[in-house]
């Protein structure tokens, strides 16, 4: 993302530090992440007033041929429901307000990055 030869795993590390950072700029406090469980992996769990977010980050470089937001397949969306609900349930959480949002990173033209916040994009 900025020159260094890059895993996959750094990528989406330095990803989510970007996206953790731009919420907490816009005031959500970020509770916990990379949150595995039988459910799937949950990027960033975080706090937007009194609702509990999800949060899928997603970034694509320059070259691809899709968005970030649209590189969420249905597959990879039921991951997200199943391990949303595994963590409200073993936490004793069904009656928080909770969402999944979505935070789309790419190469900005005139910023360093472009980043879209996609609240409520995946149901619960």
């Amino acid at each position: 993302m900025d020159g260094r030869p890059t895993t996959r795993k750094s990528t989406g590390d330095h990803a989510e530090g970007v996206a953790a950072r731009y919420l907490q700029t816009r005031g959500v406090t970020i509770l916990e992440r990379n949150v595995f469980s039988r459910g799937g992996e949950i990027d960033l769990i975080g706090r937007d007033n009194d609702t509990l977010v999800f949060f899928e980050v997603r970034y694509r470089g320059s070259g691809s041929l899709t968005g970030a937001a649209e590189s969420i397949t249905l597959t990879k969306q039921k991951r997200l429901v199943r391990a949303a609900s595994f963590y409200l349930h073993k936490h004793g959480l069904w009656n928080t307000n909770a969402r999944i949002d979505v935070v789309a990173i790419a190469p900005g033209e005139n910023k360093k990055y472009r980043i879209q916040w996609i609240k409520n994009a995946i149901q619960v």
